[in-house]
């Protein structure tokens, strides 16, 4: 069973950010994760001066002075950059890394940074669509021998060559952000490789609601005609360990939490957990801590991460 930590990249500082990185390095972990956003969310006016770091450029950082934990995004917005700069900028990561990346990427939600950086802001329909011709321009790139050109709705290439081509074999993984059923989940069983269900989202986390959405990916991967079994999943799950009735109110009223996270008492964390873990998943990925609340890493590192050992 693997654990990986999102670790918050607004309202904190890099030196923070990467405090955080060296303990997750040194520790039981097997991964760090960072959001993709140019304002602090939800989206509250009187924040937007506070600090955001870009998610490309950390990954890049961080990649230099770690040898050992995967790197990825949960998730990067696909309507900020072009799918195709998205790759190059990937498999230049999984170069620098020694195959350590995984490419996180959704169809993107917050309004209010597009209208802040002056960026298109589509019907959500159109947000789908340009996802599923991203995400299907981007594997193609990663995965085709040689020079790619494609010519769809939103997005064209006319025999761009991808090289550096992917450190990793066969290909650099695809994470599909999202758990929309007729559209997202489907982009993930045409052209993904690893499902994420979002504790963010205020989804029941029960091993009901996990099982409901790995069948909705396997009817979708019989009716494209791909082998479910090449779909990892995952969760992010936002935690905190503490006895502390007052302080669990507030990280779920502050975080603005529902029925996806885990955060209580130290045996509660770990039911919780373990449900997910009973139900099939591969990783957790632990969300919701504070950069400079190095106690409770190590608290989860020491007493919740060995339990699945």
């Amino acid at each position: 069973m693997e654990f990986g930590a999102q670790v918050g990249c607004y309202r904190n500082t890099w030196d923070s950010i990467r405090a955080v990185v060296e303990l997750l390095e040194a520790g039981p972990w097997s991964s760090v994760w960072f959001a993709d956003h140019y304002l602090p969310p939800p989206g509250r006016r009187e924040e937007e001066h506070l600090t955001a770091h870009e998610a490309f450029t950390l990954i890049a950082a961080v990649a230099g002075f770690t040898e050992r934990l995967r790197l990825g995004h949960l998730v990067l917005g696909n309507t900020y950059r072009n799918p195709a700069l998205v790759a190059k900028m990937a498999t230049t990561l999984d170069q620098i890394s020694h195959g350590r990346f995984t490419l996180g990427i959704g169809a993107s939600w917050f309004k209010r940074e597009h209208e802040a950086y002056g960026w298109d802001f589509p019907s959500m329909r159109e947000r789908q669509d340009r996802f599923e011709e991203a995400v299907e321009l981007i594997r193609a790139l990663f995965t085709q021998e040689g020079p790619v050109s494609f010519n769809g709705r939103y997005y064209h290439l006319d025999e761009a060559p991808m090289a550096p081509g992917c450190f990793q074999e066969p290909h650099i993984p695809i994470l599909v952000g999202g758990t929309g059923e007729r559209r997202t989940l489907r982009t993930l069983a045409q052209s993904g490789d690893i499902m994420n269900l979002d504790g963010w989202a205020g989804g029941p986390m029960s091993a009901e609601y996990f099982h409901h959405k790995v069948g909705v990916v396997e009817k979708h991967c019989e009716t494209v005609g791909r082998d479910p079994a090449e779909i990892r999943y995952t969760v992010l799950m936002p935690t905190m360990v503490t006895d502390d009735s007052s302080a669990v109110a507030e990280f779920m009223a502050n975080r603005r939490l529902g029925e996806g996270s885990a955060a209580g008492p130290k045996n509660y964390v770990i039911e919780r957990i373990g449900e997910i873990v009973d139900a099939g998943a591969s990783e957790i990925m632990i969300g919701g801590v504070l950069t400079d609340d190095l106690e409770q890493y190590q608290l989860i590192a020491e007493e919740i991460i060995p339990v699945f050992a």
